[in-house]
């Protein structure tokens, strides 16, 4: 079992930034890819960036290229997404998530199937 809980969330102006976290417990997280997902009210539960077991392989859904990055300090169980030049569009529920399957491309990284144990979410708004 792995434990995730999601931190870092909240209000910020158009163009601003975020840094959320994702701390694990119960299982190092050396041992897992990471992947960062976002759901918008009324919509499904996206993929967003996704980082490898070691971190040497990113993956970033097309509109957050630029903008967010993903990292992982194993050494803390944590990984993190810095959000920056967000837009209002980027408001949504943001959920961290831990995956076994060894990926080498974008749409394996992003199947949301692939995830197992998902931390329980950090509110993002983005005002205009």
């Amino acid at each position: 079992q792995v434990q995730l809980v999601e931190s870092g969330g909240g209000l910020v102006q158009a163009g601003g930034s975020l840094r959320l976290s994702c701390v694990a417990s119960g299982r190092t997280l050396s041992n897992f890819a990471m992947g960062w997902f976002r759901q918008a009210p009324g919509k499904e539960r996206d993929f967003v960036a996704s980082i490898s077991s070691r971190g040497g392989t990113n993956y970033y859904e097309d509109s957050v290229k630029g903008r967010f990055t993903i990292s992982k300090d194993n050494a803390k169980n944590t990984v993190y997404l810095q959000m920056n030049s967000l837009k209002p569009e980027d408001t949504a529920i943001y959920y961290c998530a831990t995956r076994n399957t060894l990926c080498s491309s974008y749409g394996c990284a992003a199947k949301r199937t692939n995830y197992r144990y998902w931390g329980q979410g950090t509110q993002v708004t983005v005002s205009s």
